[in-house]
């Protein structure tokens, strides 16, 4: 239609200009289809209530940004400049909603991530001025860490430490049992000593004394 027009214009209306009102028309005509399938769901309270409050707080900013819009593009259609209008406070304030609102959900649909983190390096100074009894390795160590300092090969050492440690629980082990076994049992593995000791020797020479009353008796 508006094509029409420009041919019996005789060429007077620029053709690109044609074809950027023929598009925005056929825009308009799209937005009015989804804006009447929007304005009932939108106009229930119901649906609004069972809505999340960041997906209805969207929803608010759609409408207030298609009516700042249309009216903005009447008043270009008119002539006058948006910049030169009170809608341009309105405008802004949709602009500055709209930045609150990505950010918003950028943050809904970014992954979960820690809130805080540890500084290892503060955290080191304070528990070696918490612990007087290290030993100098200890302190050293600990300064290593507190000045960001990091030793290669930290897996081979993690596992050479786990082992040794291992080992030492294993030797502690066996000494306690080495130990306990020489307080129950002696030198001798075979005798029993300490709170279960029974002298055997004290026994028989008690049975021969009963043996020889027995043969005096007689």
């Amino acid at each position: 239609m508006v094509k029409a027009a420009s041919e019996s214009a005789s060429g007077a209306v620029p053709e690109s200009v044609i074809d950027s009102v023929n598009e925005t028309l056929s825009n308009l005509q799209e937005l009015k289809q989804h804006f009447q399938q929007f304005m009932p769901l939108f106009s229930d309270p119901q649906v609004l209530s069972q809505m999340p409050p960041l997906h209805r707080a969207h929803s608010f900013f759609l409408l207030s940004q298609i009516t700042s819009n249309l009216l903005a593009l009447n008043l270009r259609c008119s002539g006058v400049h948006p910049d030169d209008h009170p809608i341009k406070s309105e405008l802004d304030r949709v602009n500055l909603y709209q930045d609150k609102l990505e950010r918003l959900l950028d943050l809904m649909q970014a992954p979960l991530r820690p809130s805080t983190t540890l500084n290892y390096q503060a955290a080191t100074r304070f528990i070696e001025h918490s612990l007087p009894d290290l030993t100098q390795e200890q302190r050293q160590n600990m300064r290593s860490i507190s000045r960001g300092e990091r030793r290669q090969g930290c897996a081979g050492q993690k596992r050479k430490y786990q082992s040794s440690e291992k080992q030492s629980v294993q030797n502690a082990t066996k000494e306690f049992l080495e130990k306990a076994a020489l307080e129950l049992f002696g030198n001798n593995p075979d005798s029993i000593k300490g709170p279960l000791r029974f002298d055997m020797s004290d026994d028989d020479s008690h049975d021969d004394d009963d043996n020889d009353n027995e043969q005096t008796v007689a």
